[in-house]
């Protein structure tokens, strides 16, 4: 059996066929630093070839799924000192994307809590979602002055069509569970204390399936949204590290910092 035990802020259990894996910073509501971002990468590389996994199910320890970048770490005076070009919004990203989307064994998400930005992006790339019914789901990028390029702009319009997308990707609200499952965001919203214990029972039934039959079929849906994260990936994540040097994220992640409403000057 494989060891997950290199992961810090990741926990992985593995039973029945079920790699159960829960982002595991509750005190930063699961915030996503750069290390955590590596690890990420490097697991559902691992997960993939892990003849022991059938299935997996994502979630975050505490009371959120996860509240996107670490916001904190972002606007240190060391948020370029990521050893790979251009950091976590080039290639880091594009892994992450491409890694999730390319896993033969389907993936569940159980969306306990707030899932903000990256974190909403994650929930979203996996293949069924549940989502507590409390939690809320948005990306919001926007609000800190950056386009939403590490996946978002690729699985919103795919999931609630282009107009949709446009309005919440630009706007940066955030979607109760109810009004995310009217409108075909999210699969199912159930009760707080059921998310877990429900995407575990749904992931226990597929892994007990026929697994060629689930992953090949996965698969061939699968490359309609693998292409058009190819496709534009690229553009995405250039025009995030655009803005990701204006005034507007300086600005942002500045009044984040001193606790006040930023200035934004369009710059």
């Amino acid at each position: 059996m494989a060891s997950y035990d290199q992961y810090k802020n990741i926990l992985i259990d593995v039973s029945d066929g079920v790699a159960t894996c829960t982002l595991n910073r509750p005190n930063a509501l699961n915030a996503v630093t750069r290390q955590m971002h590596k690890e990420l990468e490097s697991l559902f590389g691992q997960l993939g070839e892990d003849r022991d996994v059938r299935a997996i199910v994502l979630t975050g320890a505490g009371r959120a799924f996860c509240a996107g970048g670490d916001v904190k770490e972002m606007g240190s005076d060391d948020a370029a000192g990521d050893d790979r070009p251009a950091g976590i919004f080039d290639s880091g990203a594009r892994q992450l994307v491409t890694k999730l989307l390319s896993i033969e064994q389907p993936i569940i998400a159980a969306v306990n809590g707030v899932a903000v930005g990256l974190g909403a992006t994650l929930a979203l790339l996996c293949d069924v979602v549940f989502m507590a019914e409390s939690a809320r789901i948005g990306d919001t990028h926007v609000s800190i002055g950056l386009v939403p390029g590490d996946g978002g702009t690729v699985i919103w319009p795919l999931l609630v069509g282009p107009a949709r997308a446009k309005e919440y990707l630009m706007t940066g609200d955030l979607i109760p569970a109810p009004e995310a499952e009217r409108i075909g965001l999210v699969n199912h919203v159930v009760a707080d204390d059921k998310v877990l214990d429900d995407a575990l029972a749904f992931a226990g039934r597929l892994a007990d399936g026929p697994t060629m039959a689930i992953r090949f079929t996965k698969l061939a849906i699968q490359r309609t949204v693998l292409q058009q994260a190819l496709q534009s990936m690229d553009l995405s994540l250039a025009l995030e590290s655009i803005t990701g040097t204006s005034h507007d994220y300086t600005e942002a992640t500045t009044a984040w910092s001193e606790k006040r409403t930023p200035n934004f000057k369009g710059r």
